[in-house]
């Protein structure tokens, strides 16, 4: 069940409180519903202004792999985690805890204006970069299904790698040249 945790948050920025475009927002931290047992928690994050107009510039900026035009979004990878910005929403996956929500989502509320401060000088992007196919990383992973990595399937981890959550080292059964290989691959993707 959702939880309300403190009120808007807003940064401060002196003098330039009228330019930015994103000045708060309201977050709910909560556990996957289809299997509540996961130890990560989810963020929503309810946001004060609409930022719809800033997302090309953000995906131009921080590197988006999808970018849907109607209803708008941007989805990205950004330390380490998978975030969706849609005009009045950002949502965060996996996350620890509620001071890690806090911290993305203080980066990327400081993004947000950062963007929209510079959108003169940006040239604003409406495609996604290429993505990794999951059955081409799940040809790597040994496919013992063992659980080690904390998901329930090899294809799960797949699917997770895909989508930028999950690297070659958090699979105990991958193989030193497996691993090699699946870096590889990822870092075509997501480089870091």
């Amino acid at each position: 069940m959702p939880s309300e945790a403190m009120g808007p948050l807003t940064l401060n920025h002196p003098g330039r409180e009228g330019d930015m475009l994103l000045t708060g927002y309201r977050k709910e931290i909560f556990r996957a519903e289809c299997n509540p047992s996961f130890e990560s928690v989810h963020c929503h994050a309810r946001l004060d202004q609409d930022v719809g107009q800033a997302l090309p510039y953000l995906n131009a900026e921080l590197g988006g792999f999808e970018y849907i035009e109607e209803p708008p979004s941007v989805t990205f990878r950004a330390q380490g985690k998978i975030i969706t910005v849609y005009p009045q929403m950002i949502a965060v996956n996996a996350l620890k805890d509620e001071a890690e929500a806090e911290k993305i989502l203080q980066w990327l509320m400081s993004e947000i204006n950062q963007v929209w401060d510079n959108r003169a000088k940006i040239q604003p992007s409406f495609d996604g970069a290429p993505r990794p196919q999951v059955f081409e990383i799940l040809k790597m992973l040994p496919k013992t299904n063992c659980k080690k990595c904390g998901q329930p399937t090899c294809m799960v981890f797949a699917a997770q790698a895909a989508e930028g959550g999950r690297g070659a080292e958090e699979c105990p059964e991958l193989a030193p040249e497996r691993a090699g290989q699946l870096r590889l691959y990822l870092s075509r993707f997501y480089p870091e």
